[in-house]
């Protein structure tokens, strides 16, 4: 293997976060067979010796195409080129509509794979599932959902790892690299890549913004698409910070009653509503709108009358003069 900047990218991404690919796990990787993924199937196999990796590749076949069967079985001959395992698993468009209809698809046949090879080897089990998801695609994510009006949460929605459950992580090692980056590796190592034509169908929110929005703003800015993914990493940490800074705030104003509500609306409004999400959830409530969180706490504000308001699921909120309280009145079937 010839040792390249972009296997030292990699290399120390992983020194610096070293439970994101533990030396000796065993790896199961989502491969589209377009760029991004070629090129983290190409940094992993050339890493595995340094971190002691087995290495197993899957892919989706969504039917979205008459080339969609054929595309799979050239990967799949690549790959045993490679000496890797290889998993598939077919749909169509019928049963896949959509782009969300797609991923949950998708996300949930990746799990299934990884949790039947998990069963069959006990003693190493596969509990790490690997995707190509790149900075770019962090940009876009930021983008679409900023235009969707998301919270805090939402603009730092693609993180480099989540659970899928409580044994299974997914893994996004890519994000330090941009789409063109990808693009340069595939080139420099002579990958084969095999292009989806679903991806240039701009009735696709994420591929209107990939083809249409992004190039704009790189060649008004180049590189911004790695400054937003890093912008998105630090609202990741700045969320998780607030969360923890909430539980304290928390801690201290719970008593028998519920919540001192004196000592709450003494707080800004967005203080009140970020303490607010971190009741109901360590309550076990639903969630609450952004409009519905900004109206409750304007409604718990100091001179205001007491009141009620029903979240949902038989959850109700109602606050008087000195408490705040959470009830949950049963359904009737």
């Amino acid at each position: 293997m010839s040792w390249t900047n972009w296997h030292n990218k990699l290399h120390k991404e992983l020194q610096a976060k070293p439970n994101l690919l533990p030396s000796g796990a065993n790896l199961l990787i989502a491969v589209s067979g377009g760029q991004d993924s070629m090129a983290l199937l190409k940094l992993i196999i050339d890493l595995r010796t340094i971190y002691n990796w087995n290495l197993q590749v899957w892919h989706g076949d969504h039917g979205w195409h008459k080339n969609s069967k054929e595309i799979a079985k050239e990967l799949k001959e690549w790959c045993e080129l490679q000496n890797l395992k290889f998993h598939i698993a077919h749909t169509t468009k019928e049963t896949t509509k959509t782009e969300a209809e797609a991923r949950r698809w998708r996300y949930q046949e990746l799990a299934n794979s990884a949790l039947r090879l998990a069963s069959e080897n006990a003693i190493n089990p596969c509990n790490h599932v690997l995707t190509g998801h790149t900075g770019s695609d962090r940009a876009e994510t930021l983008i679409l959902n900023l235009a969707r009006g998301t919270g805090l949460s939402g603009l730092s929605s693609l993180k480099d790892k989540r659970l899928f459950n409580e044994k299974l992580q997914l893994v996004r090692p890519m994000l330090s690299f941009s789409r063109n980056e990808t693009k340069q590796i595939c080139m420099d190592f002579h990958l084969p890549i095999w292009v989806d034509p679903s991806n240039e169908n701009l009735n696709l929110k994420r591929n209107k913004i990939r083809q249409k929005i992004l190039p704009v703003l790189e060649e008004m800015h180049p590189g911004c698409s790695l400054r937003m993914a890093s912008l998105s990493e630090r609202l990741e940490k700045y969320n998780i910070d607030q969360q923890e800074l909430a539980s304290l705030a928390l801690n201290s104003l719970k008593k028998q009653e519920g919540l001192c509500r004196k000592e709450l609306a003494k707080l800004s409004s967005t203080a009140r509503a970020t303490i607010l999400v971190r009741w109901l959830k360590q309550s076990g409530a639903p969630s609450l709108s952004t409009s519905q969180l900004k109206t409750i706490s304007q409604r718990i504000s100091r001179g205001k009358p007491p009141g009620s308001f029903n979240i949902a699921k038989g959850w109700v909120i109602s606050w008087v003069k000195e408490s705040i309280q959470l009830h949950y009145l049963r359904q009737e079937n």
